[in-house]
Formats: structure tokens, C-alpha cells, sequence
């Protein structure tokens, strides 16, 4: 009840801000905004058919996150489910009524992981974030990510992390923070112009006694509190041709030291994420440019592993090394008043080894993958009408040269799939567009998923915890549709609402198969469909005050006439309800305060209607204020101070993992 209570005295509160306020407004969003994502060139909101949000520079600031995890970020729009475990741990969620696999992350265009680098990339290096909701596989490949839930499509969407590649002034940002759990922290930006050259460094340290975030009995078993020091540093670079921005070379590089222990004293851990990547972008004429990017990911994560329960000896170090190395050029060309030509070729190249260390190293899965892609896409426009169409081929290939420590029975597999994409957007009027838009996608099974990270003969063993393999997984296929409309009343506030549908044959769905140990695996659940609709609202009726509130419903379920204990079940990690409600004022004395409450339904952690287990949902009440304690031209001191979770909710999460609860963070900021 009193959840409940703050439910509602926060929605009437903003409501009733919203109206109190008559000052002169502010632009919250215009029709001519530039984005990228939807044709991979500058195009405006209006000349593409598909939804895209966008989330500026002091919204990822304003926003409040527990775990200091990217997708958190996303968590605020509608559709987006952000389940992060802990502040050690990879994301897991959903995204448009489907697991977090099938919603693709990108750098500037190119892929990236899901679930490990949204934790891993440092969001100062980052001028905005593009989320394109609904079917985007005839742009975006698949990416070939062997570890946790596998490979990865843009099936229900795909979130573009979008690099500073152009600074005007030359700027540094310091900040200095202390938190609970004793956490201590430092970050640092820096800016600088030179000529054509335009430069962007900063970096992230942070140490943490943390807290226990297993429940009680968990097997995590936490004796005392887990330690860990994150430590991230990029750089970035662009020279502008002739000083113009649409010719240009980039390079960006990425480096993240992640080392801890998870509460026991040989459950040591030590993960490094590299990330690297180089663009060069040219116009060929007037009407025809063309686009070359290059990237390197490497994820090298060990840990060890005791006898737990039967005693906490050191019993090995297991570890996943995997390079991935993915690449584009794309060609665009205008026709027509606002047409646009797109077309080009993709690759990836994949490498992924498991290890475990007792006496002697050993190999436990050793494989190559490899996917190249043509992809064509035309965006007509004709006056208030936008028509899209689009096709891809996939060429994909596995070659497996270990599976648990043996050579396969099948040391290669191929797949060649052709995918298609359409969509149309009529612009009723200058406020009023209705869009409508269907794509498919191919998914083929990882090595993770078929190898496992633990043999079959382990399953509910003591103390073997891991990925079981399931070496006879098919390949899945998708359908995805949406339909929807965007209004704008003037220049302060905004309407939309959007419906979707996606069907997935065969779809490859991760299960949790034993809490204690933590076991999980892979199978086919048969044909899958999830349906729902989501609607959001933001205003800015004064410089003084933004508001937004979202809310997504979500029907899904899985359809197997040849296992009774899966037919009727709901998609794992996917509430039937979430939604958001959101506040920023500015407030006399320079100070700025923004309140945010989050809301998720139940979800389940397995397809399995007899083992599954059920996880209530939960609200979260955040909120963040900031002090401007000096401003001048040449310097801004200000103080702020981030509170998460004011309802203390401990809520609990799948593999016996809980939110930590409350915790506040405060610190000081310098622009200078």
C-alpha cells in the first residue's frame, strides 16, 4: 500500500507541476532533428519510417543508476527492461516485448555486446544515444558474441552509442565522488580543438567494499564483503578534411581493468575489455559519399572457483578469451527532393576459447566463426509520404575445433539467409505522422550455447556452477511488425504511441536449470510470440520544468504442442507491465532536482512451467540533485548527490542475485 501510495503522489505531482507552470517553453523535441541510426547517413526524424528516441548528453546525465550500467540508462524508455545484477555483473532484461538478444548495441554504427559492454564502455565518451524500437536486421548484422547469452540480433530494435566526433570549445571536467559501500571514485573529461583535429580523453576509477547481493542462502555465499576497483580509460580523435565535417577520419580506443573477488577467498576475479575503433568518411559528389569503419573487441575475463559447499579450497581458474573483429563500408546517395540510396557489405570475424586451470591449463571449447553481409535499402519520399525497403544476405560460418575438451563430431557449419525490411511513414501533418514497419531476422546457435562452459555429466552437481551444453539446437528464424503514431503540440511537448508483434520459430532461449549450483542452458522453445504496446508523454512547459512518463504492456508466450511443460509459458525476463515517471525542475539558488520512479511487473527465470521460478515486481524510486556552488565563463563548481533506491526494496532476480537496496553517492564536479 504505501508503494502504491507514493505511485500515485508522484504521478499527481507531476501532473500538477506541469500545470502550475506558465513560463515561456522550451523545445523538447523537433520533427528536424538529425539522427543517424535508421539510415546509417544524417537524415531527419521525419524522412525515416521507423521509431527513434534519442537521449542527449544531460538526460544520460540526469538519470540515476544503481550499477553504473548503460542499459540502466535505457531503463527509462518505454519497452526497455534493464535486469543488471550486480555492480560486477553483465545486464540481462529485455527490450520490445523480447530477451536482451535480440536488441543489438552499436559504436558508431558497429556492433558491440549486449550484455558485457554496456557495463564495460564509459558513457563520457558518448555525445547522445540513438534507439531505433522495431525491426532493424537489413541495416545491422547479427553479432557474433560466443559467451553469456550468445549471438545477437536487431530484431525488436537496436541502441547506436553515438562518439563525440566534434567539440567546438576547449573543455575539462573533474569530478570526485563517495558513496555507500564505501565507494570511491574519480572521473575526468577533457575536450580540446586543434585546427581540424578535434580530441576527446577522459577516464573512470572506482574501489568498492560492496555488500552482499545474494539472498539469503544463495550460493554465492558471501562471507564477507566483495571487493572490486573498475578502472576505464578511452581516447578519441577526428580530423576534419579541409575542416569539413562530412570528410573525416576517426579513431577511438577503449580499455577497462575490472578486478574483485565475489565474497570468498578463492573467488578471485579479472576481467579486461579492449575496445578499438576507425572510421574514414568521405563524400564522392554532391549527391553520392561513402562511409569505411573497422573495429577490435576482445573480452578476457578469468575467475576462480572453490569446492563450495564441500569446503572453499581453491578447486580451479576458468576463464573465456574471445576477439571479434567487425567491419562496414557503406555507400548513400540522394535522390529525388529527400530520398536516399543505401547500400554496402559487412564482416565479422570471431574467435572464442575456454579454459580451466586445476594442475595443468586446459582448453575446454576452441572455435572460429566468420558472417559476411550485403545489405540495400531505399527511403522514398514523396512529399508527406515516406516508403522504405530493404534486403540483406548472411553468409555465417562456425568452425569448431574443440567442445568440451574433445574434438566435435561436426567441426563446421554454414548458413546463407536472405532478410527483408519495409516500412512507410505518412506525415499527416506538421504535429501528426503515423509510421508502420515489419522485418525478419536469422539467428544461428553460439558455441556457448552448443558447447556449454560445463560438461552435460555436471548438471546439479555440487559446486559446478556454469552453462550446460545442447548440442542439437536448431537455427531460429523472426517476424517483427509495429505500428504506431507521433504527435507534437507546439514546440514543448510530445505523444506517441507504438504497437508491435514478433515471432521467433525455434527461438533459442536461455533456462535456468539449477539455482544451487547456478546452471543454466540453452534449448529451442518452439515458436514464440510476443505482442504488446507502448506510450509515452514529454513535456517542457517552462525552462524551469521537463517532465516524461512512458508505460509498455507486453503479452508473450511460448508455443510447444511437443513439450506440455513449455506450452503456455511466458518469455523469460519479460514483465507483462513496466513503466516511468520522471521530474526535472530548476529550482531557486542554482539548484537542480530530478526525481524518477521505475516500475516492472513479474518475470520468470525459465520456460519451463514446473521448474520456473517467479520474481514479484518492484518499484524504484530514484532521485538526484545538483548545487551549482560557482559559474563564470571560465569555471562552474557545483555539488551533487544521487539516491537510489529510496524505498529500500531489496527485490529479488534471477540466479538468487537481489538489488543491494538503498544507496547514495555525493560528490563534487569542476568545468573548467
Amino acid at each position: 500500500m504505501k508503494k502504491a501510495i507514493i505511485l500515485v503522489v508522484s504521478l499527481v505531482w507531476a501532473i500538477g507541476l506541469n500545470t502550475a507552470v506558465a513560463e515561456e517553453a522550451g523545445d523538447v523535441y523537433v520533427l528536424d532533428e538529425i539522427i543517424i541510426t535508421a539510415a546509417k547517413a544524417p537524415v531527419t526524424l521525419g524522412n525515416v519510417t521507423q521509431k527513434v528516441g534519442i537521449i542527449k548528453t544531460d538526460q544520460m546525465r540526469n538519470r540515476i543508476v544503481g550499477n553504473a550500467n548503460i542499459a540502466e540508462i535505457l531503463g527509462y524508455e518505454p519497452g526497455n527492461f534493464a535486469s543488471v545484477l550486480s555492480r560486477n555483473d553483465a545486464n540481462w532484461g529485455s527490450a520490445g516485448g523480447m530477451p536482451h538478444k535480440y536488441k543489438s548495441y552499436l559504436l558508431n554504427g558497429l556492433p558491440i555486446d549486449s550484455f558485457v559492454d554496456p557495463q564495460s564502455l564509459d558513457i563520457g565518451a558518448f555525445s547522445r544515444i540513438e534507439e531505433q524500437r522495431g525491426p532493424a536486421s537489413a541495416l545491422y548484422p547479427n553479432y557474433l558474441f560466443m559467451d553469456f547469452a550468445g549471438n545477437q540480433s536487431a530484431l525488436s530494435g537496436t541502441t547506436n552509442l553515438v562518439l563525440r566526433d566534434y567539440v567546438d570549445v576547449q573543455r575539462t571536467e573533474a569530478q570526485a565522488y563517495y558513496g555507500s559501500y564505501n565507494t570511491l571514485g574519480m572521473r575526468l573529461f577533457h575536450q580540446q580543438p586543434v585546427g581540424d583535429i578535434h580530441i576527446i580523453f577522459g577516464g573512470n576509477r572506482e574501489t568498492s567494499d560492496y555488500t552482499d547481493y545474494g539472498t539469503d542462502g544463495s550460493w554465492l555465499n558471501m562471507l564477507d564483503d566483495p571487493e572490486y576497483e573498475k578502472t576505464k580509460i578511452y581516447l578519441g580523435t577526428t580530423y576534419l578534411v579541409d575542416g569539413e565535417r562530412n570528410h573525416k577520419f576517426s579513431l577511438f580506443a577503449h580499455r577497462t581493468w575490472h578486478r574483485g573477488d565475489t565474497g570468498r577467498p578463492n573467488r578471485d576475479y579479472d576481467h579486461d575489455y579492449t575496445t578499438l575503433q576507425a572510421g574514414y568518411a568521405k563524400p564522392l559528389t554532391d549527391a553520392f559519399s561513402m562511409a569505411v569503419n573497422v573495429g577490435y573487441r576482445n573480452y578476457d575475463r578469468t575467475w576462480e572457483s572453490d569446492n563450495y559447499p564441500a569446503d572453499l579450497a581453491l578447486a580451479s581458474e576458468d576463464g573465456v578469451d574471445q576477439e571479434i573483429i567487425p567491419g562496414d563500408i557503406v555507400f548513400t546517395y540522394s535522390h529525388g527532393e529527400d530520398s536516399l540510396l543505401t547500400f554496402g557489405g559487412d564482416f565479422q570475424l570471431a574467435q572464442y576459447q575456454t579454459h580451466s586451470e586445476a594442475t595443468v591449463r586446459a582448453l575446454g571449447n576452441d572455435a572460429d566463426a566468420s558472417q559476411f553481409g550485403l545489405y540495400a535499402q531505399d527511403e522514398l519520399v514523396w512529399d508527406s509520404l515516406v516508403f522504405r525497403v530493404g534486403i540483406r544476405y548472411d553468409h555465417l560460418e562456425h568452425d569448431i575445433h574443440l567442445l568440451n575438451g574433445q574434438a566435435p563430431g561436426r567441426s563446421s557449419e554454414s548458413w546463407g539467409e536472405f532478410l527483408w525490411s519495409t516500412g512507410i511513414r505518412y506525415n499527416l501533418m506538421e504535429s501528426l505522422s503515423v509510421y508502420a514497419n515489419g522485418g525478419t531476422s536469422f539467428l544461428a546457435p553460439s558455441l556457448k550455447s552448443v558447447g556449454g562452459t560445463i560438461k552435460l555429466s555436471d548438471k546439479g552437481v555440487a559446486g559446478k556452477s556454469g552453462h550446460l551444453p545442447n548440442p542439437g539446437l536448431s537455427p531460429e528464424k523472426g517476424l517483427g511488425i509495429d505500428l504506431g503514431f507521433d504527435f507534437q503540440a507546439g514546440s514543448a511537448l510530445q505523444f506517441g504511441a507504438r504497437g508491435f508483434r514478433t515471432v521467433i520459430e525455434d527461438q533459442i532461449m536461455q533456462i535456468v536449470v539449477s539455482n544451487n549450483p547456478s546452471q543454466s542452458q540453452d534449448i529451442n522453445a518452439g515458436e514464440t510470440e510476443s505482442y504488446g504496446f507502448e506510450a509515452e508523454v514529454r513535456h517542457r512547459p517552462s525552462d524551469h520544468l521537463e517532465w516524461f512518463a512512458n508505460y509498455t504492456f507486453t503479452h508473450s508466450e511460448i508455443d510447444n504442442s511437443l513439450d506440455p511443460d513449455q506450452d503456455g509459458a511466458d518469455v523469460p525476463f519479460v514483465p507483462a507491465h513496466m513503466g516511468n515517471i520522471g521530474v526535472t525542475l530548476s529550482l531557486p539558488y542554482d539548484i537542480t532536482a530530478s526525481v524518477y520512479l521505475q516500475m516492472a511487473g513479474r518475470i520468470y527465470d525459465s520456460t519451463s512451467k514446473a521448474n520456473r521460478t517467479g520474481f514479484s515486481g518492484y518499484e524504484l524510486l530514484n532521485a538526484k540533485m545538483e548545487k551549482n556552488w560557482m559559474k563564470s565563463e571560465r569555471m562552474a563548481v557545483s555539488l551533487f548527490l544521487d539516491l537510489y533506491n529510496l524505498l529500500d526494496d531489496t527485490f529479488e532476480m534471477p540466479w538468487q542475485f537481489q538489488d543491494t537496496g538503498f544507496s547514495a553517492t555525493g560528490g563534487l564536479r569542476i568545468t573548467f
